[in-house]
């Protein structure tokens, strides 16, 4: 359990810092600027969630958080947006992988984290912004739609690439998958493939 709260506070920590840089540095408005901070604020709020837990059950954060950091900032380091839109794929697409995460580990995990769990999915809609300001993007020039359909599958390729190495370097949080049979795994895997293919589809991408 501590693997996986140092795993997913690293996770929600990263996502509000570069959230917030995106929200400076790339957003075209204030309005805009605003909507992604707000959604950079609720990862914060999450990582101090999780930070809170582990110190309730003994364990030092910092230490927890440190094997994951390497996979996490790569995974940042190689999905840097260069646009506006691309930062809001990257944010929305990122958040739905913590997500699909979060309830995974939610079913096959100590029932104690259910509540931590429920308050973090209950924040989901937040980032449906997102979606109102790519779809109007792409209805004014839809030439982008390509674009940015190779991103978000990048995004998700990048992602799968860092968990195989967090895997082969934490083969607790591994076993969380290995120990299931053979048709588990592709049920989750399939499961996951579908609710991304769902989110990319409310993008119209």
């Amino acid at each position: 359990m501590v693997d996986l709260l140092g795993a997913l506070a690293y996770a929600e920590l990263t996502a509000f810092l570069r959230m917030a840089e995106d929200a400076a540095h790339l957003a075209p408005t204030v309005t805009d600027r605003a909507q992604l901070g707000e959604l950079a604020v609720t990862e914060y709020g999450h990582f101090r969630l999780l930070r809170d837990r582990l110190t309730e059950l003994g364990a030092d954060p910092e230490r927890a958080m440190a094997p994951f950091c390497g996979a996490f900032d790569a995974w940042h380091e190689l999905t840097r947006p260069g646009d506006w839109l691309a930062a809001l794929v990257k944010a929305y697409v990122g958040l739905g992988i913590a997500l699909d995460f979060y309830r995974e580990a939610a079913k096959r995990l100590d029932p104690s984290l259910s509540p931590l769990v429920e308050e973090v999915l209950a924040d989901e809609p937040r980032s449906e912004f997102v979606v109102e300001r790519v779809r109007a993007a792409l209805a004014e020039d839809p030439a982008q739609s390509g674009r940015l359909a190779l991103w978000a599958r990048r995004l998700v390729g990048e992602a799968l690439s860092q968990a195989q190495q967090v895997a082969a370097a934490r083969p607790e949080l591994a076993r969380l998958l290995s120990d299931a049979d053979q048709a588990d795994v592709s049920r989750l895997f399939a499961q996951l493939t579908e609710e991304h293919n769902k989110r990319m589809a409310a993008l119209g991408l």
